[in-house]
């Protein structure tokens, strides 16, 4: 039996509602207003949280790297200054944390170095999120565990026995892992959508799933699979600038998205078969007992 982890004032895990996390990550293109327009949008339609992603770039971008010329829609740059140019400091940080909380959303962010770390720390976040490209760096994994806050662990791009060693140095405890395929857009015959229940009985610990296809059915099926948590990137068009856009879900997607959720989760019941009151007239009408239909029908509504 999995545990539950605490997000927030949330629950998240076995019998509890899907926690929805819409991703911004740098949908944002550097544009704080773009980003509360994305936070309004999924505080709208009924997600749980927001997410962004913070670098340090001169620690994030390889050196060699670094000089390559890149064409934005801010001119041609480099792309170290690229990255510069879509990160947020920290009074445009300030500025959004004060926006979610008249909002009403949580907020966290995926963190690719310990500054950004330490940097979001100051924020109070209810959570990390840690990337599936970072996955296998041990220092990261440890320099987040110090602050004691869950940990949300993507999968994405490794082996079982990558995933063995990362939960072994963050341990089990207030740990989510997130089934992912870190394709971009990922194709539906990588999506593995299995490994959900699959990673949940090997670690033992709550499982959710990081959505990268392009499309909402995978991502409301993880949910019929166990998953506790899904995540997807949202944009306010796919048409956008940006790496993340072409995979990432309109505003209209993201209202079908939970609303497909939640009538999931409302569907599913809990397994006990029963016969429902609205069922009872139809027993009357057409049940068939060896063949005679006039055959006298217990009341069973409520029987288990």
């Amino acid at each position: 039996m999995t545990s539950t982890v605490k997000i927030g004032d949330r629950l998240v895990g076995d019998g509890e509602p899907c926690y929805v996390v819409a991703e911004i990550g740098i949908n944002h293109n550097g544009d704080v207003d773009i980003a509360r327009q994305l936070m309004a949008t999924a505080k709208r339609y009924g997600c749980d949280a927001v997410k962004f992603q913070k670098r340090t770039p001169e620690l994030c971008v390889p050196p060699e790297q670094r000089n390559l010329m890149r064409e934005t829609p801010w001119g041609i740059m480099t792309y170290l200054e690229y990255r510069h140019r879509v990160e947020f400091a920290r009074p445009d940080y300030e500025e959004l944390d004060a926006y979610a909380k008249k909002q009403r959303v949580a907020w966290f962010a995926s963190c690719w170095d310990e500054a950004s770390v330490d940097f979001i720390e100051q924020f109070a976040p209810p959570c990390y999120k840690i990337a599936s490209a970072c996955l296998t760096d041990d220092n990261l994994l440890r320099h987040h565990r110090q602050y004691g806050r869950p940990i949300v662990l993507s999968t994405g791009m490794s082996t079982v026995e990558q995933i063995d060693h990362a939960v072994d140095v963050l341990g089990t405890d207030d740990l989510i892992l997130m089934h992912s395929t870190s394709s971009y857009p990922a194709k539906m015959d990588e999506l593995n959508l299995r490994c959900v229940p699959a990673l949940k009985e090997r670690y033992g610990v709550p499982v959710g799933y990081s959505g990268h296809e392009v499309g909402l059915v995978p991502t409301v099926a993880s949910v019929v699979l166990g998953a506790c948590m899904v995540e997807r990137h949202i944009t306010l068009d796919r048409a956008m600038w940006g790496s993340d856009q072409a995979a990432s879900v309109e505003p209209q997607g993201v209202q079908r998205l939970v609303r497909d959720i939640r009538a999931v989760e409302e569907s599913l019941g809990d397994g006990r078969k029963r016969v429902y009151d609205s069922e009872v007239p139809l027993i009357k009408r057409l049940r068939r007992v060896n063949g005679d239909t006039s055959a006298a029908t217990p009341n069973v509504a409520t029987q288990a």
